[in-house]
């Protein structure tokens, strides 16, 4: 099993209830198995010309889960749950029902036309990294470091929304010391 980190927002429509019902999408996908999740917080739009006060705010969280989906199995899954919600890609950066990032596969680099995996901009936004640490308080981000220091850095402008988790589950969300196999550290 392999452990991936999906940060989900949403800035159209009912954004807790499309997060709360993609986070059980995500956890139904064959192959994954729910680990933790973030509170739901809020923050500005971000375009390609920045922050935009204008456009509706987005809710976003993230969640942990352990798959055994390849990456990019788990990120067309994760486009399917988007389309089930009528995301539409028609403007870059643009006011969407639904989206789903895969930010982290274990700690795989992977770089290619359909999938950058750490996810580029993921260590410069507070509205993926305030949650990530909610969900994970010793989260990494590989090649960045850990998400508490990325996150003092870069300032946390986002506001908690008074809802539950996305997910029962388990206090901790970090990887034991020692895998299941008898490895140290991540799956390979």
């Amino acid at each position: 099993m392999s452990r991936a980190v999906v940060a989900l927002g949403a800035n159209l429509g009912d954004r807790g209830s499309t997060l709360r019902a993609a986070a059980e999408a995500i956890a139904a996908l064959p192959g994954v198995r729910p680990v933790a999740s973030s509170r739901e917080v809020e923050s500005v739009a971000v375009t390609l010309d920045g922050p935009d006060t204008s456009k509706p705010r987005y809710r976003n969280a993230v969640v942990v889960v352990d798959t055994e989906l390849e990456p990019q199995e788990l990120l067309d899954a994760l486009h399917g749950i988007e389309d089930d919600h009528g995301r539409t890609r028609e403007v870059r950066w643009g006011d969407r029902t639904l989206d789903l990032d895969l930010v982290a596969y274990d700690d795989r680099s992977i770089d290619t036309a359909t999938l950058t995996v750490p996810h580029p901009r993921a260590g410069e936004r507070a509205f993926v990294l305030a949650p990530w640490l909610d969900a994970d308080p010793d989260a990494e981000l590989p090649g960045a470091g850990p998400v508490a220091d990325l996150l003092a850095a870069v300032g946390d402008d986002t506001e908690r929304v008074d809802e539950p988790r996305l997910f029962d589950e388990p206090a901790r969300a970090s990887r034991p010391a020692t895998a299941p196999e008898g490895r140290l550290g991540a799956a390979s």
